[in-house]
């Protein structure tokens, strides 16, 4: 009878998965019209346009919208792989199969003795949430690598070491899976990989750190923590604007350092509390791993100056890791970054023309998502730090000792 249970809960998870992700094609492939504004001209103008430069040897030095470490031009290359293709086409077609990739490792996953086919349920449902632009960024390709170092990591430390410096030199934030992690070789695996990788972008291809310049620049973003602020201060007399700046929508005038200062701030306490639960915890089970990347990538997209649709994909896959695992506490954390990827696709593309205008809804949509963040980053981290630092819980008398000990008793 299990057998069979778990036969039918895997075919409906197939079907389910399948059928989003045709509806995910046909938008992207334009058979349908997503609401909203166009998410795949990244793909068509901007990711192309890259390509066009990098295909050359060099990185786009003059492009300040090119705002990415230098393995990323492997992901802006890879549609040459599909020759046959026209650029956009191609990159599509990649983006399904990451998608599919991460399935199929959480399945394996999933299906091992001791572990719980949840996480897979979290991909298949999550993705959709976000609609179409989970197909038209590469974010879904750094995910991919993630989800494969974190679920290496209990097993082959140095396979996840090398997994996660090639994941942050594809987009910096995978670094943070290494919270975590004890064995001395991943951490040694991830320098040497990391070391090699980047003295060989420099040495091949000019302007291969010449992001870290324009990151440098960025402002607050229309859709991050810290420009509530000024999506309520509009309505109040803020004298700004909100123009198109590093590739973002952005918020540009009196204050804005101040605020995008304060996220900075925000960071660097968010670090400052993964450093003390690293020196304070006592207890790694095998859900821990998982569990502190999540927590530490929440913390950091949450804070940041720049919170984009695609960082959710991070989120989403992070969170089915965690949930693979039976003892994961990670539960409410993971539902209330579900409730976010759908407010999300509300968000951007469907209603982001009420965003940048701060009219009423698009500042309930910030406030919704943006609390639903915050409170999934406070729960996480509480969980955390309770099933690894706080004092073990006394363990449960068994019932038979329990009434042994009352018959001996003196009456």
């Amino acid at each position: 009878m299990e057998t069979t249970g778990t036969r039918r809960s895997l075919a409906g998870l197939l079907v389910i998965w399948s059928l989003t992700r045709v509806v995910l094609l046909l938008f992207v492939f334009k058979v349908y019209i997503f609401p909203g504004p166009d998410v795949t001209s990244d793909v068509s103008v901007i990711y192309q346009g890259w390509y066009e430069v990098l295909r050359t040897g060099t990185f786009p030095q003059d492009d300040v919208t090119w705002q990415y470490p230098p393995a990323a031009a492997l992901a802006i290359l890879s549609p040459a792989l599909l020759f046959y293709l026209d650029y956009a086409s191609a990159f599509f077609v990649l983006a399904f199969t990451a998608d599919l990739a991460v399935l199929a490792l959480l399945l394996c996953a999933g299906l091992r003795p001791g572990r719980s086919p949840r996480g897979t349920w979290v991909w298949t449902v999550g993705v959709p949430l976000l609609g179409p632009t989970v197909y038209a960024r590469y974010d879904v390709m750094v995910t991919a690598v993630a989800v494969a170092a974190l679920l290496a990591g209990a097993r082959h430390p140095r396979v996840m070491g090398a997994l996660t410096a090639f994941a942050a030199l594809l987009k910096v934030w995978p670094v943070l899976l290494l919270v975590a992690a004890r064995k001395r070789s991943a951490w040694v695996s991830a320098a040497v990989t990391a070391g090699l990788l980047a003295a060989l972008f420099a040495v091949m291809m000019p302007g291969a750190f010449a992001f870290l310049t324009f990151q440098r620049d960025r402002g607050t973003e229309v859709e991050s923590l810290g420009a509530l602020v000024f999506h309520v201060a509009r309505h109040f007399g803020w004298d700004g604007q909100v123009l198109l700046n590093y590739g973002s929508v952005e918020f540009l005038g009196p204050y804005v350092d101040v605020v995008s200062t304060g996220a900075l701030v925000l960071t660097a306490l968010a670090f400052g509390w993964l450093l003390l639960w690293r020196f304070r915890a006592t207890r790694f089970l095998p859900h821990t791993l998982a569990d502190a990347a999540l927590v530490a990538v929440l913390m950091f997209t949450t804070s940041s100056r720049v919170i984009s649709p695609q960082y959710m994909v991070w989120l989403v896959g992070l969170a089915a890791v965690c949930l693979c695992f039976r003892g994961s506490r990670m539960g409410w954390p993971v539902a209330l970054v579900l409730a976010a990827c759908l407010v999300t696709v509300l968000e951007f593309p469907v209603w982001f023309a009420h965003v940048v205008s701060s009219d009423t809804l698009g500042i309930a949509l910030m406030f919704v998502r943006n609390g639903l963040l915050v409170l999934a980053t406070v729960l996480a981290a509480r969980a955390l730090w309770r099933s690894t630092v706080s004092a073990a819980e006394p363990a449960p008398v068994p019932a038979q000792a329990a009434r042994s000990k009352e018959t001996s008793l003196p009456s």
